[in-house]
């Protein structure tokens, strides 16, 4: 259902997100604009700093376009920093994203983001909360919205997180719902990367550069980011590598060292999608829709 009306989910009511019923006090309630079928699909939520460095919003901006071109949503809290940055970008790329509020859906918080609510509803998301209609901003809304922002996705990227921060409440809120984090390092003497380094030495996926964010997505996703005609982006590393010669799914996972199992998964899901196909010999291959769309990006490229 996609509609820019205003809108209301009930615990337990067809639509209501059921991983929001992992929290451990979940909103009776979800009031929404937009489309509440946005809630449905694959999510990633990317959040960071709020007084963000140049460092931080560049991070932001990849990780959005990045999986708005593998086709996830993403969530994200609307705030000014990285979080409006990821918001902007993932619609730029042609994307969807959710807008997160602290305040009620029909609020927009801060004014300096309007341009990320009211495009994430124009392009097919939504803006939501679960605060009533007409909330202001309060201090304690802020981390239910965190919660939120992390159990709403399988993957929460930290992009950039001082020690103490709204960021880091939100990956700790991840780390309760047993979801994935990733998490950007920066500086050791950046106090506004303590926050995602100190993640990344206690256990979070590393993410150190567009690739092994792409390699991230494409296996805990089981989908392939396609470049828009014209650009010339990086195929991700299980394409790249049936590109250059099909192979058995033990035969892949040994080249990209990676488990069997999870190389099962993507080839099953990059199957169902048509660009894979499996040879009569076991063998996985490219299909040939894929290949004639990866070489129009490329005839495309300067």
């Amino acid at each position: 259902m996609e509609s820019t009306e205003r809108w209301k989910l009930d615990a337990g009511e067809e639509g209501y997100p059921s991983t929001l019923m992992e929290l451990s006090s979940p909103p009776a309630s979800l009031y929404g604009r937009g489309s509440p079928g946005a809630l449905e699909g694959p999510c990633i939520s990317i959040v960071g700093a709020r007084r963000a460095t140049p460092y931080g919003l560049a991070v932001a901006e990849m990780a959005a376009r990045v999986a708005a071109e593998c086709g996830v949503t993403v969530v994200s809290g609307g705030a000014m920093g990285c979080d409006c940055a990821a918001g902007r970008a993932a619609l730029a790329a042609g994307g969807t994203t959710v807008v997160v509020s602290g305040c009620g859906a029909d609020v927009t918080y801060p004014a300096s983001s309007a341009d990320v609510f009211a495009g994430a509803v124009r392009a097919g998301g939504a803006v939501v909360s679960a605060e009533p209609w007409g909330a202001g901003p309060r201090r304690w809304t802020f981390p239910r919205r965190n919660a939120l922002i992390a159990a709403l996705s399988q993957v929460l990227v930290v992009t950039e997180a001082g020690m103490r921060s709204g960021t880091m409440s939100t990956a700790d809120a991840a780390l309760e719902l047993d979801r994935t984090v990733y998490a950007v390092p920066g500086s050791i003497f950046s106090p506004t990367s303590s926050g995602t380094n100190r993640l990344a030495s206690e256990g979070a996926r590393v993410i150190v550069d567009e690739r092994s964010l792409e390699l991230a997505i494409s296996l805990d996703y089981g989908v392939a980011r396609f470049a828009h005609a014209g650009e010339r982006a990086p195929m991700g590393p299980v394409m790249a590598a049936l590109v250059a010669s099909p192979a058995r799914p033990d035969e892949l996972a040994s080249r990209l060292n990676e488990g069997v199992l999870t190389l099962l998964r993507t080839l099953t899901d990059y199957e169902a999608s048509g660009i894979v196909e499996r040879l009569p010999d076991g063998r996985y291959a490219p299909t040939r829709a894929f290949l004639l769309e990866s070489g129009r990006a490329w005839e495309g490229s300067p």
